[in-house]
């Protein structure tokens, strides 16, 4: 009696489980997702194909030239590394997708806004295309003004820009500063010729030749499997 009275017990609780979980994921405007890849500071791909541009924010654009346009994919990248879930939020207020068919939405990762983070730690600008302001945009504003003052990521870096959310951010072309890695330091002391990012998280030669450190010698265990034919350089 005990046990069958056991599982009927076990049985109800997974039961609201699935159902807790169904309603999360059924909660209008957010749908889950796992990361594929990152295009750039503000782009991702999801492991189903579809492409992701974070709302409201704006970083220099990859292959440019723009000052800190590596670093902002880096920032990207280490907040939503590729393998991990992700909630995507649409915003009522503003469009759905945009002209090049990427979802329009706030990424969270855990309990952090990926776009807010971001923004906060200099790595974008926030930008309301259209004069458009979403649900976090004071929060967004608030950051980067903070984050400006205290001349963080690209506010750093990158001397002159000018801080208007009504307009895309533009850099001056000058030679890249790193962004601040997660993991306790800079970079991997497994890798010498630049500076490949602590593991974790995990990396790949595509984000290692976006970085420009291309090849780079492997000295240590090398977590990244960036050395595929055991020669001792990795991404050649």
């Amino acid at each position: 009696m005990f046990s069958r009275r056991l599982a009927v017990l076990l049985a109800v609780a997974g039961l609201a489980f699935v159902a807790g979980q169904a309603a999360i994921e059924a909660r209008p405007g957010q749908a889950t997702g796992v990361v594929a890849s990152i295009t750039d500071g503000d782009t991702l791909r999801l492991t189903n194909g579809l492409r992701v541009r974070l709302l409201q924010i704006d970083t220099p654009e990859l292959g440019s030239g723009e000052c800190y346009s590596r670093a902002a994919r880096t920032a990207l990248l280490l907040r939503a590394p590729v393998g991990s879930r992700v909630v995507l939020e649409a915003d009522p207020r503003l469009d759905r997708v945009d002209r090049y068919g990427r979802l329009l939405r706030y990424v969270h990762r855990g309990s952090m806004n990926v776009n807010v983070a971001l923004v906060r730690a200099g790595a974008a600008a926030p930008y309301f295309y259209g004069g458009d302001r979403g649900r976090y945009a004071t929060r967004l504003l608030g950051e980067a003004r903070r984050a400006k003052s205290a001349r963080r990521g690209l506010w750093g870096a990158c001397p002159g820009t000018v801080l208007d959310p009504e307009s895309a951010v533009e850099t001056s072309q000058r030679r890249q500063s790193p962004v601040p890695l997660a993991g306790g330091g800079r970079c991997d002391p497994n890798y010498t010729g630049g500076c490949v990012p602590r593991y974790p998280p995990d990396v790949d030669c595509a984000d290692v030749r976006a970085l420009g450190i291309a090849p780079v010698r492997v000295v240590g265990r090398d977590p990244h499997r960036l050395d595929g034919d055991d020669d001792g350089f990795g991404c050649e």
